[in-house]
């Protein structure tokens, strides 16, 4: 037989049937988009109004000091994700190279983290909604929205890609018209709705100056503010960055593309929040910014241009759509890779034909339906606590993934790199000095991160919400332990 007559093998798409297994369909472009939209979301469109409350113009400090954390996270979790690509990320890495008690931790936590994120972003969808058609029930739009994602997420990991890239489209675009619009008011010295003239003097002349409340204090009603207390507000942020080690298993070329968005971290976060939000307090003065709505719709709203909350409107729909999508995509893949590891129900680990694991999608939107409805039930209770609670669960999940970094590296001098990696063979420093993609002073790195972290745990004890939310991370992590020592047992 001839090569021209010899059968080809299938191309590995959504839409060719091949085998039961991940398809690595996700291309640069994807995997760029992805990673540049996990860091644009409602926390920045709308919860940044919060974080400028506590620290004024100090708050672009937090951005790039809790920006620095976030990258030293994401490159530890992208040097095992290089060397090692697979679906679950950090709880797999966690099971490979620390312990099987460590991945069902690691695995569930991460998941319990997105069904949290996910209800409480299905339970405002409405509210986007109501803006254009005040007669849906907002549990309708929740309903509808629902079925939508998880459909997109049944078709294959590539329809998730797409989704993804036209969502963070929409974000950037928004994020890049709002910097520009900015600038030419400052630029071109265009009058403003408060009279103030628009200028990044502000920063330092209005309210007191860049340090309002300075590290940290006391209200007289006894709440604290401050730029460490902001620190709390800005790492909720950042969660859902560090989704591009979680696509890595279904990646076309792991070792060239996550290096490249994992180092893309550090110019979003300059230009999306520093950037963003440093335009908005020279145009607008900081202390008149309120939370009542969007610092980004004071900014046009400012110079005349009404039409902004709109825009936002749609721009915050399509953000929570984004959200809900990657936080799906995630589940389902965490729930794959901990039924792989066993720990997890063995059906929560089988694909269809198109790559998907069906049933962890499928799990995961119903578990998030039924969560929902609480967040309907409860509003005050789901929209005080439950993101707090997020924030804790996130915070554990960072940890995780640094200490499961110097383990990797542990195993990878002890000659116990995967056999498929480059590293294979070698020991030593050898094996490290070969490690692709590095993280930077790695014997320093994570044990900065870990006390930065920790720091977090203790300034989130001064706040109602927080400190409720670090007693149920610490009631969490017994049921999650309590939860291994019984599986173990019945098996």
């Amino acid at each position: 037989m001839s090569t021209t007559d010899a059968p080809k093998k299938p191309r590995e798409t959504d839409d060719v049937p091949v085998p039961a297994t991940l398809r690595k369909s996700l291309k640069n472009r994807h995997i760029q988009l992805i990673a540049l939209g996990g860091a644009i979301g409602t926390g920045l469109f709308y919860g940044s109004s919060e974080s400028i409350a506590l620290a004024g113009p100090s708050i672009l400090l937090a951005y790039l000091v809790g920006g620095l954390a976030i990258f030293a996270i994401v490159r530890a979790l992208s040097e095992m994700s290089v060397e090692d690509p697979k679906a679950g990320a950090f709880s797999y890495y966690a099971t490979r190279y620390w312990s099987k008690r460590a991945g069902f931790i690691s695995g569930w936590n991460y998941w319990f983290n997105y069904i949290l994120v996910s209800m409480v972003e299905l339970s405002v969808v409405g509210s986007f909604v109501n803006y254009w058609f005040p007669a849906i029930p907002t549990w309708v739009s929740a309903a509808v929205f629902l079925v939508i994602i998880c459909a997109a997420n049944l078709l294959g990991v590539s329809k998730f890609g797409e989704f993804e890239f036209w969502f963070a489209i929409i974000k950037i675009v928004a994020v890049i018209a709002m910097i520009i619009g900015g600038l030419a008011v400052i630029i071109f010295v265009l009058p403003t709705a408060s009279g103030v003239r628009a200028s990044f003097a502000n920063w330092f002349t209005v309210g007191n100056g860049f340090f309002p409340n300075g590290l940290m204090g006391q209200n007289s009603d006894g709440s604290w503010t401050g730029l460490l207390m902001a620190l709390v507000v800005v790492m909720f942020s950042f969660g859902g960055t560090e989704l591009i080690g979680i696509t890595a298993g279904e990646t076309e070329d792991p070792k060239t593309t996550i290096p490249r968005a994992t180092n893309d971290i550090i110019w979003r976060i300059l230009v999306f929040y520093i950037g963003a939000l440093g335009v908005i307090m020279a145009v607008v003065p900081w202390n008149t910014i309120d939370g009542k709505s969007s610092p980004f719709v004071q900014i046009f709203d400012s110079v005349g241009i009404h039409a902004a909350a709109g825009i936002l409107n749609f721009v915050c729909l399509t953000a929570v759509m984004s959200v809900y999508n990657s936080g799906l995509y995630a589940n389902s893949r965490m729930l794959y890779s901990l039924a792989k590891q066993g720990n997890a129900p063995a059906y929560l680990g089988k694909l269809n034909s198109r790559g998907v694991p069906v049933a962890g999608v499928l799990t995961s939107a119903a578990i998030t339906a039924i969560a929902v409805v609480v967040v309907f039930v409860w509003p005050e209770f789901a929209f005080n606590y439950l993101m707090s609670i997020a924030t804790i669960a996130g915070i554990i999940n960072w940890t995780m993934i640094m200490l499961t970094e110097m383990k990797f590296r542990k195993v990878v001098a002890a000659g116990g790199a995967p056999e498929d990696s480059e590293l294979a063979g070698k020991s030593g420093k050898e094996a490290l000095d070969a490690i692709h993609f590095k993280l930077p002073f790695a014997k320093v790195t994570p044990w900065v991160v870990l006390a930065f972290l920790a720091l977090l745990v203790v300034l989130m004890c001064f706040s109602a919400s927080y400190r409720v939310a670090v007693i149920a991370g610490v009631i969490w992590l017994a049921i999650l332990f309590a939860a291994y020592q019984l599986t173990q047992a019945k098996r």
